[in-house]
């Protein structure tokens, strides 16, 4: 499983602004926890930091480790979410993955963290 000491941070620069930071790996990929087969998609991290900020190449590691990991697209979602949300502290940070389609479906999943709740809403 992705482990979170992987991830990086940096102060932020303007910590009296809020501001929108983005990011969007548009090649993550994980595998289906019950046929085994590759699933392909996008997951965006939208926040407004707090005292910190992501470093860019640790979140590309990050991701790069759900990989070989059969997880469900779900699971995957809220993991970062909570993972980002508990490293990072910011005012506010939402996850959204983009999956490509299998059988014809398509998924999108998304989790958010507000500030002093510990939790997913």
């Amino acid at each position: 499983m992705a482990d979170p000491k992987i991830l990086q941070v940096f102060p932020n620069p303007a910590p009296g602004r809020d501001y929108v930071i983005e990011h969007t790996h548009h090649e993550f990929t994980s595998m289906c926890p019950i046929t085994g087969h590759p699933d392909f998609g996008s997951i965006s991290v939208r926040y407004v930091a707090g005292a910190k900020c992501v470093e860019l190449k640790s979140l590309k590691l990050y991701f790069h480790a759900f990989r070989n990991e059969g997880i469900f697209f779900e699971a995957v979602t809220n993991k970062i979410c909570d993972d980002l949300g508990k490293l990072l502290g910011p005012r506010s940070l939402t996850v959204t993955s983009d999956w490509k389609g299998r059988g014809g479906v398509t998924s999108v999943i998304t989790a958010s963290w507000k500030p002093g709740a510990g939790r997913r809403r």
